[in-house]
């Protein structure tokens, strides 16, 4: 028995003219041609020379997806090809595809895959691809840079603005909106785009420019259509781009970049990086989606800064920080991207502090460490690692079982307070406040309050109630020195009612 063969050839990229002459002579000597669609311009050549082909049209109709079709195109030639073996003219079994079989066309690349192991010698001839006539009729030079991409799978983070972009397979205008909402995470409403159709078929042919926004309202869509986003090296488009902060960054620091920039130490802007983030909180406290844009940006820039400085090194750079994050969230989140589940967030907490320890089992990160409270940052300020020695404490079970007794070492560390103010040291006094205070943290984690978030409310409503007492001394004409206590506190119970 002889060995199965399959023989892919392209149709080109529509115009009959531009069918290949070995693709011709296949096509004319083989017995049976099977063709993915006939809805090709090229196929009036075969029909008018009188040869019989089967087209696998129907199957977009049986399946549901464009996945499932390819992948029965597949199966059914590779039954197709092993049935032949042995037969007169097993040889001459061709497949033909639009354009080149090796640009957008995925049963080829199944094929390409499943033919060795289903033992078929696959042969591809190519033919020309739908790039040829949109590199002719478009006026693109690839080597200025070009991307080619597919409509289904389009995503903003594939999209470089400083290169020649062709989006392939836009079917239609729901396929054309998926587009253009891709494109506008990127690009302004109003960028002019392309749509050419059917390039390169004399009677077929057309060019639209349009402004992003109408992309998905041009009529025309079909099998022989693209999209065609030219390239920019427009710099507000650039400054919306990873990597064009980390060359700015990278400048900065360089020989030829800021004095003051290049001087910086991860020492000399460690007390940056607190102020960016507090200033940070203050925006998402005030719920100002401006100064957020702002103070996150900051944040992003004391990260690019460090990074840079360890790049400089070649200890990491701010890409291997990224992998690192990516990583942690994918492996501390299997019920997301694994096999384990969560149907609420009490149970995706528990799954992220599993995976946390596990993560730390296989680094050995645990090894050095001697106490169950260790691992907590220096630097956090009292309130927040009274908070996270509490809770560490308690998971190895030295806590109450309840609010009561937590409640009465409250007023037990009060009562001391009391006692040291009447009859100790200042020191002696602030030892009993730190101790009232880290009871009363306590009892914020019995209520499931955190303390840092409980007293930032209070001062902020402290703030506006003393805002109020200013307001009204205002509106009397009076300074603080002309007024007196019971009037204030008058002010205050006011504000209360009203703030």
């Amino acid at each position: 028995m002889s060995t199965p063969q399959l023989t892919v050839v392209g149709l080109g990229s529509g115009d009959p003219d531009q069918l290949t002459l070995g693709v011709w002579r296949r096509l004319q000597a083989s017995e049976r041609v099977f063709v993915r669609t006939a809805q090709h311009p090229a196929m009036s050549m075969l029909t008018e020379n009188g040869i019989a082909f089967t087209s696998f049209d129907t199957l977009y109709e049986q399946h549901d997806s464009f996945p499932d079709v390819y992948k029965a195109i597949a199966e059914t030639l590779i039954a197709e090809a092993r049935g032949s073996a042995g037969n007169a003219g097993s040889s001459s079994l061709i497949y033909a595809v639009p354009g080149h079989p090796m640009v957008a066309e995925r049963t080829v690349q199944l094929l390409r895959e499943q033919c060795p192991e289903a033992g078929i010698e696959l042969q591809i001839i190519g033919g020309e691809s739908f790039l040829d006539q949109a590199f002719v009729s478009l006026g693109i030079d690839p080597i200025e840079g070009f991307a080619l991409l597919d409509a289904a799978e389009l995503q903003p983070s594939l999209l470089q603005p400083q290169l020649h972009t062709l989006i392939g397979q836009v079917y239609d205008a729901f396929t054309a909106s998926d587009v253009k909402l891709a494109l506008m995470e990127r690009y302004p409403d109003d960028y002019e785009v392309v749509v050419g159709h059917a390039l390169g078929v004399a009677s077929e042919q057309q060019i639209i420019r349009v402004p992003l926004y109408e992309l998905d309202r041009t009529p025309g869509y079909g099998n022989l259509s693209l999209i065609w986003v030219p390239r920019t090296d427009d710099a507000a488009l650039r400054n919306r781009s990873f990597e064009r902060l980390h060359e700015i960054v990278s400048i900065l620091r360089s020989p030829e970049g800021c004095p003051w920039d290049r001087e910086q130490t991860h020492q000399s802007i460690r007390k940056n990086f607190i102020e960016e983030l507090y200033e940070a909180l203050e925006a998402i406290d005030n719920d100002d989606p401006d100064g957020m844009q702002e103070e996150f940006g900051d944040v992003i820039l004391q990260v690019m800064l460090h990074s840079q400085m360890e790049e400089e090194t070649g200890a990491f750079s701010v890409y291997d920080v990224i992998q690192s994050l990516n990583e942690k969230l994918i492996f501390r989140h299997p019920h997301v991207f694994g096999e384990l589940n969560a149907s609420n967030s009490e149970e995706a907490l528990g799954n992220w502090e599993q995976m946390k320890a596990e993560e730390k089992r296989l680094k050995g990160t645990d090894a050095g460490r001697n106490s169950v409270l260790d691992g907590i940052p220096p630097d956090l300020p009292a309130l927040m690692k009274a908070y996270k020695l509490q809770k560490k404490a308690a998971k190895v079970g030295f806590d109450w079982d309840e609010l009561g007794p937590v409640l009465d070492k409250i007023e037990e560390e009060l009562a001391e307070l009391r006692e040291a103010i009447a009859s100790q040291s200042e020191e002696e006094q602030a030892s009993e406040l730190g101790d009232l205070l880290f009871a009363v943290v306590n009892a914020s984690r019995f209520i499931h309050a955190d303390p840092e978030e409980a007293l930032s409310r209070t001062n902020k409503k402290f703030r506006s109630r003393f805002a109020y007492i200013e307001e009204q001394l205002r509106i009397s004409g009076k300074q603080f020195d002309q007024t007196d206590l019971t009037e204030m506190d008058r002010w205050w119970e006011e504000a209360k009612r009203h703030l």
